[in-house]
């Protein structure tokens, strides 16, 4: 039977704390580690904090930022993790990247950038182009982020039709008001269901100047129900263990599954990595002893 266990490090960050950041992944890796979690999630822009705003026209914050990121990811070992920070290639995007084995095996842009409210992504990133899934403990897992999983047809639904993607795994920094979270948890309900896919989610906690993080990180399963449920407006290590057969057995009746085209719905295209390069497979195989 595939299992996978998730630890969710729902934790509060400061923004521009590069090392202090990077300090909380790393005691959070040790934390999941000892509770044989196989892949252990933190929140959007782990490294940097969320919103970092200005600090990332400033280039001498970017090359830090991938500094620690290289730092960090040579201590995660024995298990897998997923760790938000700024990349740089043409230009700058709100990344995720997936660790395993002391290094990077694979990387997620944010699809789609948040620019109304309190927010103004556009004037800072890119947008990502493609949604890829990597593999660990023989289950197919698609990572993307916060805003990504609120459209129906963004990379979730990409991840899971195309990628066939058992799990979802979003980090998020989805500030609180008023209603928010029943309103979340009932649109990662819908993606869940509709997708037949469990979705681990992983939010942010905390304040920065107006903004408030509530934390109440999630994981669901293929059906839309509350697997485990992360604490609000505090600090929480989420743990869960989920199940990959339940999802297979139900998508044996989906008549959506092997179509074409699905990718291109969103305007993205799913992710063809392989460790070592880019290849003609979908997934990014993770190995952990």
């Amino acid at each position: 039977m595939r299992i996978l266990r998730i630890a969710l490090a729902q934790v509060n960050t400061i923004v521009g704390d590069l090392q202090g950041n990077a300090t909380l992944v790393r005691r959070g890796v040790e934390a999941a580690r000892d509770t044989k979690a196989d892949l252990v999630v933190f929140p959007e822009l782990t490294l940097t904090g969320y919103p970092p705003e200005d600090l990332v026209l400033r280039s001498q914050f970017i090359d830090d930022n991938l500094k620690v990121l290289r730092e960090v990811v040579r201590t995660i070992k024995g298990i897998a993790a997923v760790v938000g920070f700024v990349d740089r290639g043409e230009d700058l995007y709100n990344a995720a990247a997936v660790v395993s084995g002391g290094r990077i095996v694979a990387r997620h842009h944010k699809v789609f950038l948040p620019n109304y409210g309190v927010f103004d992504e556009n004037r800072y990133f890119q947008p990502g182009k493609q949604a890829s899934t990597v593999v660990l403990n023989g289950i197919t897992i698609g990572v993307n982020i916060c805003e990504d999983i609120w459209y129906p047809q963004g990379p979730t639904f990409s991840q899971a039709l195309v990628g066939d993607a058992e799990v979802i795994v979003n980090i998020s920094a989805s500030p609180y008001h008023r209603g928010k979270l029943r309103f979340r948890e009932e649109m990662l309900a819908t993606r869940a269901r509709d997708n037949r896919v469990i979705v681990a989610y992983a939010n942010a906690v905390g304040g920065q100047d107006e903004l408030v993080f509530d934390g109440n990180s999630l994981v669901l399963d293929h059906q839309g129900r509350t697997v485990a449920h992360g604490k609000a407006f505090e600090e929480d290590l989420v743990l869960a263990d989920v199940y990959a057969v339940a999802v297979v057995r139900v998508r044996q009746h989906d008549s959506r599954r092997g179509l074409a085209g699905y990718g291109s719905l969103a305007g993205i295209s799913p992710g063809h990595v392989r460790e070592g390069g880019r290849g003609p497979g979908l997934a990014s195989e993770v190995r952990e002893p």
